[in-house]
C-alpha cells in the first residue's frame, strides 16, 4: 500500500491532494476516507492509500492516517 504525506486539503470542497514517497500527487475525495475522518485529516500528515483507476488522472482510496 502506498504513503505519503497530505499536501493540500480543501475542506469546503470535500477532497484534497497526497503527495507520495516518490513525488507523484494524488487526488482523493473524502469519501475515500476509510479510518477516521476526512475533517480530523490535517495538511503535513502521512496516510496510507490504494490506488484507484480515473479517467482524470491518479486517485487515492482507501485513504488511511498512519500512526
Amino acid at each position: 500500500m502506498p504513503s505519503g504525506t497530505i499536501k493540500r486539503l480543501v475542506r469546503d470542497r470535500g477532497f484534497g491532494f497526497i503527495r507520495d514517497d516518490g513525488g507523484q500527487e494524488w487526488f482523493f475525495h473524502r469519501s475515500a476516507v476509510r479510518a477516521g475522518n476526512f475533517d480530523q485529516l490535517d495538511e503535513g500528515q502521512r496516510v496510507s492509500f490504494e490506488e484507484e483507476p480515473s479517467p482524470k488522472g491518479p486517485r487515492a482510496g482507501n485513504v488511511q492516517a498512519e500512526g
